[in-house]
């Protein structure tokens, strides 16, 4: 730590000084609340900057009677003229909000113009449920298959990534993602989110960034919450399948800039469109207390509690349903559900070290548990107890996230430096998979073990802004100690292995014009494979790397059209796999993908939005020969979007669609999993201190698959077994309504 700290010094030590004066200022919105990456410019030096996350910036060769402007998209631009005062003491400039304006957004202006978009997204189509969360990332689409209460399926660039298996994703800097997770490595449940809560997105395709490591291959996904809320809330929804949701969002100070408070409720049950009822419900408990420090420092503290449980109809095969067995809503084995619950603390730190000199870190606990029954082959394995197993965990999760960045300035040039270490260890009790029945009967432990996983880190990034081009040099270093107790090894034995990767990254943007940039990215990141199976290889290619390349364009060919185009590349080593539903180690063999994201938004008027993104993938496996080298439910073509109405005389909504396109369900293409285009349309009205909303999925009543798998299976009066599509029934016309009061 003393040698980093050392290096850091050396770097800034021969930074030169500006020639002329220096403003300090800082940015708020009306409530006084801190505006982050709002751009700042000088229109005589044309010198610029962004505030930080406390809203100050720090801009160089300014002189009394220059013109500042500051900008913030969704915020009123303003411009002052610089005085001698304001650079003696300092400013503080507020900014007053407005309508999302896409014909002022200023491609060369915006750190991150996808990122930013995504915010009018956010605003315009805002989510009502964890699962919608996701799909806010263009190109990211989800789907669900055991009871509402399991964690989603999630499709990225080419990949079928399970449960988060090669996707990221965290919240406020807690991991979502479980290492060695007793039903598949990086098992990611959001459903401890209260969709309301959160504020920002961050995300990113491919492995690109410093500060995330661990499955971050085909991207990554950060939720960060709210501090405070513009009202409360109390927000009560019901629809068909006895759905219920009741929503409450809490101030519990009054408004501050100094301390804030929040208390979040969320309760919500169903039965789902099946012949067996899901009985499905969930509770969930958020707490969050801010408080503004002296010299513009904070700490957060945040709790939360989340608990569900569930039954599940499960994948049924399509057989079943030709035969005239049971309907697309019936079960095999209505037996299977389970139930989770997750408790997290947290603990955020700003400090500001000087004008442009910020420090973050933030501590964690995780209190986790879940227990899942499920049947994949019905009876091929056992005629007569059928193939029911429990994939069943308790586990505790602890780590800290440390951030340092700072930047500085030459004549002609702004240097951003970034770096970071962190900690992470999963601490996982009585890991089990077991052939059961009914739930009730525990027959054989296939496997069963106490899994400890640590992973350590170091980050570092330098961004060198020459004006239009940015250039930024990125590397990190991973280390990992895996330790697993086999309960069901005689004689006793703990099996240990360490492993160390260090993963280079470079990213290159390019401002050709004011609103045309041009990016290049070529990253390695790695996804870690479950402990169990780094002791079975004595680590052996047990951290395979993924190689990518992206290059692609933001564009404004008209003042209120938005487009982002990426061609992009990702190829995988072999990688052994942990399949927790079998208690087995299989090689997945060395893959590429190649393929193209395009993302268009188009404002027509201060109300009326369009948006749609489409992305195309030729994933392989480069191992296998042609016509055999298909990657099972790998997408080959995704699209999404729609038509947004935002505060038209008080009514607000949308029509959305999303499509995905038939991908082979085996190597060979025997096996087709078909696809589908749904419509969702919804509509609010806003009345004084009310909100009346109603909405559809599934508007058109489509007969769609959510989720297939090509599956061996055997039913009860079947002789031998077969392969075929089993799927999860997409929901049917499904219609709600809700009532929001606001005080």
């Amino acid at each position: 730590m003393k040698n980093i700290l050392i290096m850091i010094s050396l770097i800034f030590s021969v930074y030169g000084y500006a020639q002329n004066q220096t403003l300090k200022g800082k940015v708020v919105d009306v409530f006084d609340t801190p505006l982050s990456e709002a751009y700042v410019y000088n229109n005589q030096a044309e010198s610029h900057t962004h505030t930080l996350e406390n809203g100050t910036f720090m801009l160089q060769k300014v002189e009394a009677n220059d013109t500042l402007t500051i900008r913030l998209l969704g915020f009123e631009t303003k411009k002052m003229v610089i005085k001698k005062s304001d650079i003696e003491n300092g400013i503080k400039v507020q900014l007053e909000n407005k309508i999302f304006q896409l014909d002022e957004l200023v491609l060369k202006q915006e750190i991150n113009p996808l990122q930013l978009i995504n915010k009018i997204d956010m605003k315009v189509n805002p989510v009502n449920s964890s699962q919608e969360l996701l799909q806010k990332v263009p190109g990211l689409f989800i789907g669900q298959h055991a009871g509402g209460g399991k964690a989603e399926q999630i499709f990225l660039r080419g990949f079928d990534v399970d449960h988060g298996t090669d996707v990221s994703i965290s919240v406020d800097g807690i991991p979502v993602n479980m290492v060695s997770h007793a039903h598949g490595q990086g098992y990611a449940d959001l459903h401890f989110i209260i969709p309301e809560t959160i504020d920002k997105i961050r995300f990113d395709k491919g492995s690109y960034t410093a500060d995330h490591g661990n499955f971050n291959t085909a991207g990554y996904v950060d939720f960060e919450t709210k501090e405070n809320f513009t009202e409360n809330e109390i927000k009560v929804e019901a629809g068909a399948f006895n759905t219920l949701r009741t929503v409450g969002l809490f101030n519990l100070l009054e408004s501050s800039n100094k301390k804030n408070a929040t208390l979040a409720i969320e309760y919500l049950e169903g039965d789902g469109p099946f012949e067996s009822p899901q009985n499905f419900n969930r509770i969930n408990l958020v707490g969050k207390y801010t408080v503004q420090l002296q010299d513009n420092n904070k700490i957060s503290l945040s709790a939360s509690h989340f608990t569900s449980r569930w039954d599940a109809s499960g994948q049924i095969p399509n057989r079943a349903v030709a035969q005239g067995l049971i309907s697309r809503f019936g079960a095999i084995d209505d037996t299977e559900g389970g139930n989770t619950s997750r408790t997290n603390f947290n603990i955020v730190y700003d400090k500001f070290i000087a004008d442009n000199t910020t420090f973050r870190t933030n501590v964690f606990y995780t209190l986790y548990d879940f227990e899942l029954y499920s049947n994949f082959t019905f009876f091929l394995n056992d005629l007569i107890n059928g193939d029911q197993i429990r994939q069943k965990e308790y586990r505790n999760l602890f780590g800290f996230n440390s951030t340092f960045s700072s930047r500085k300035y030459w004549d002609h040039l702004e240097l951003e430096f970034n770096g970071g270490i962190g900690l992470r260890n999963d601490a996982v009790k009585d890991n089990e998979l077991s052939r059961t029945a009914n739930r009730n009967e525990t027959r054989e432990n296939v496997s069963l073990g106490t899994v400890n996983e640590t992973n350590a880190y170091a980050f570092a990034d330098v961004t060198l802004d020459f004006g239009k081009l940015k250039v930024t040099p990125v590397v990190r270093l991973d280390y990992f100690k895996y330790t697993y107790e086999d309960a069901l090894l005689v004689p006793f034995d703990i099996q240990s292995e360490t492993k160390s990767i260090i993963t280079p990254k470079l990213r290159i943007s390019y401002d050709a014009t004011d609103n045309l940039n041009l990016f290049a990215k070529s990253g390695i990141g790695f996804h870690g494979n479950d402990t169990r199976v780094v002791v079975a290889q004595k680590g052996e290619q047990i951290l395979p790397k993924s190689y990518g390349v992206d290059a692609g364009i933001n564009w404004k060919p008209f003042s209120k059209i938005f487009l982002n185009t990426t061609l992009w590349y990702l190829g995988l080593e072999q990688e052994f796999v942990y399949v927790g539903d079998e208690g087995v180690v299989e090689p997945s063999g060395e893959t590429r993908r190649i393929g193209i994201d395009f993302s268009g938004r188009y404002q027509v008027n201060d109300w009326l939005f369009f948006n749609s993104d489409l992305t195309y993938t030729y994933a392989r496996s480069i191992e296998e020969p042609d016509g055999e080298d298909y990657i099972p439910l790998a997408p080959k073509i995704t699209a999404a979007g729609g038509i947004s109405v935002e505060n038209f005389h008080n009514f607000s909504g949308g029509v959305r669609y999303r499509y995905l396109g038939d991908r082979a369900a085996t190597e060979n293409n025997s096996i087709v999993a078909e696809g589908y285009t749904v419509f969702d349309i919804s509509l609010n009205y806003r009345w004084k201190h009310f909100d009346f909303s109603v909405s559809i999925e599934n508007l058109f009543d489509t007969e769609w698959n959510e989720t297939q798998f090509a599956t061996e299976s055997r039913l009860a009066n079947e002789a031998q077994s077969v392969e075929e599509i089993h799927f999860t029934p997409g929901t049917p016309f499904f219609a709600k309504a809700g009532i929001t009061y606001r005080f």
